[in-house]
């Protein structure tokens, strides 16, 4: 197993149902579940994808052994796992930490797509100069887009978590430095100033409502993090899966969904619109400048792109598998990480399960 060296230790913030089907096929189409959040979800059974049913026992007990609260596989939008541990139930509702960060991504990209704002605007066209403690030419190349990308060039480490001006200090200029940073937050506040309401309300009505998942944004300090049921993460990750759509509704345009799971700029391969991307021949991690080769997760699949948030929240879109796979709970290793060691076993684990 790839270790995970020194500077992977410095992250702080990546702050039973009814019908089967045959196996997967490139033709089979996906299944969404019915809107109504107690309603029955379709499974589909581990002998009708000839996986290997030996796997499922040790599979259980590492993710129980490591503090997980809720456990889903998705193939084909169907449940072929859905476990809880450790005083969790389908009921339960849980932090997604930096994973949601894909959330604001999405509402983004919706905004956009209903002209109510441009990625590619500065963001103090909606949030007004002195957002930042920047001198004005400086503030003024930071656009949604670097947001987005964790491109904006300001100070990452120095002040915390903080998005107060005062807090906002310049590093570099605006699309020269990828460095992960709480700001992307702001992107929230242009967004409820583009549609002229709050985020909670567009949020509510443009994506959670519409494939049927519960939940609410919380603040906790300077961070907004969503909660919500395990099976609510799952719809998100199935409509990333679909490309944006809902059945053959639209939730998110194609084009914005090809973009935010991508490459995004040139510094980190492995990151998109606040997507990390596995399968690339280079990456960075929070707080450090280091490159690292070869891809994130070296037993995940090369086409995985990934939700990842503090102590172990995860959510893995696998197109090639048309598979989704999600794990909410405390942290692993009693350690405050988004990416450690835990995947790279885990998926040891799930590749026994599906070869």
């Amino acid at each position: 197993m790839r270790k995970i060296y020194y500077p992977l230790f410095l992250i702080l913030a990546l702050a039973g149902c009814s019908s089967e089907s045959n196996e997967s096929s490139p033709s089979e189409s996906l299944y969404f579940p019915p809107l109504e959040e107690n309603a029955l979800w379709e499974t589909k059974s581990l002998s009708s994808l000839g996986w290997n049913e030996n796997a499922t026992a040790p599979l259980l007990s590492y993710l129980e052994e490591k503090h997980t609260k809720g456990f889903i596989i998705l193939v084909d939008g169907k449940i072929v796992m859905e476990n809880y541990f450790n005083g969790h139930s389908a009921s339960s509702n849980w932090y997604w930490a930096s994973a949601g960060k894909t959330l604001t991504a999405t509402m983004v990209g919706i905004a956009e797509q209903e002209n109510h704002l441009n990625i590619n605007d500065k963001v103090s066209d909606y949030l007004g100069h002195g957002w930042t403690s920047l001198p004005l030419a400086k503030e003024n190349l930071i656009t949604n887009k670097h947001l987005l990308t964790m491109t904006s060039g300001l100070e990452d480490i120095d002040n915390g978590d903080c998005v107060e001006p005062e807090c906002l200090t310049y590093k570099a200029d605006a699309g020269t430095r990828w460095a992960y940073h709480n700001v992307y937050v702001k992107l929230q506040d242009v967004v409820a100033d583009a549609v002229s309401t709050t985020y909670s309300s567009y949020f509510n009505t443009k994506l959670r409502d519409k494939i049927g998942m519960n939940g609410a944004w919380i603040q906790s300090g300077n961070n907004s993090v969503y909660w919500s049921t395990t099976r609510s993460m799952a719809r998100f990750g199935l409509l990333m899966l679909n490309k944006g759509k809902w059945n053959n509704e639209v939730i998110l345009n194609e084009n914005y969904f090809n973009a935010a799971t991508n490459t995004s700029q040139n510094i980190n391969l492995g990151y998109g619109y606040l997507w990390w991307l596995n399968g690339k021949s280079s990456y960075h991690l929070p707080q450090t400048q280091l490159q690292f080769s070869g891809s994130i997760i070296p037993d995940g699949p090369n086409d995985m792109f990934m939700a990842l948030g503090k102590n172990d929240q995860k959510i893995y879109v696998i197109p090639s598998r048309k598979m989704v796979v999600i794990r909410m709970g405390d942290a692993a290793d009693n350690v405050n990480l988004a990416l450690s060691d835990f995947d790279e076993v885990l998926w040891q684990k799930i590749n026994s399960l599906i070869n």
